[in-house]
């Protein structure tokens, strides 16, 4: 546990001091000399203050109580979880488990998933699908409102890759709206190609 003269600071009040994804380090901010720390994943920053919480003390080290997020790939899942994770990420209403049973889904037509936890909370998920042989696509990358812009959706989609991969596949393909373009070609690293889409039931 942190000691009393830590305290805590959402990361998003700290944007402008630290940048997200950057390993845990010790900053100077201002005249002050307060020390910024940040988790990995971005979960929480730590203000540390001088015994007496006086301003202008050097900075003594301290336990940093890292908060780490889980991502396992064909990892353990609800149902239940992941139809609410859905519904949050696209804004449709929770479909029970007799409508989308992501479990039969699954294990039909996927190669693999990945699952992110924070503690044992779902809070990341992405599908993978395959053809069996060369191809695979990644499908429905969710990750919960509250913990988005700190690289998970980013770590998902690493994981998707490496389980293609790793499963001899050699294309990975994705489709998107306008608005992820630079979360998939910048973030994720893939390349514009050209595609086609045909509506069936419209």
């Amino acid at each position: 546990m942190p000691s009393e003269d830590v305290a805590a600071v959402d990361h998003d009040q700290a944007r402008g001091v630290l940048a997200d994804h950057h390993p845990p380090a010790a900053l100077v901010a201002g005249e002050h000399d307060v020390g910024l720390r940040a988790t990995l994943v971005g979960h929480r920053m730590d203000v540390v203050h001088g015994p007496d919480r006086s301003p202008g003390r050097r900075l003594r080290s301290v336990p940093w109580p890292a908060v780490a997020i889980r991502y396992e790939w064909r990892g353990e899942f609800t149902t239940v979880e992941v139809n609410q994770l859905h519904a949050e990420a696209f804004e449709t209403r929770v479909f029970d488990e007799s409508e989308w049973d992501w479990h039969s889904l699954t294990a039909a037509h996927s190669l693999g998933w990945v699952v992110a936890r924070d503690s044992d909370v779902l809070i990341g998920f992405v599908n993978v699908l395959w053809d069996g042989l060369v191809h695979a696509w990644v499908q429905d990358t969710m990750v919960v409102a509250q913990a988005r812009g700190r690289g998970i959706g980013t770590e998902l989609v690493a994981h998707a890759i490496e389980g293609a991969r790793a499963a001899g596949c050699e294309w990975l393909h994705v489709d998107f709206d306008d608005d992820l373009r630079h979360f998939y070609f910048d973030s994720c690293g893939f390349r514009p190609t050209n595609a086609g889409l045909i509506a069936l039931q419209q």
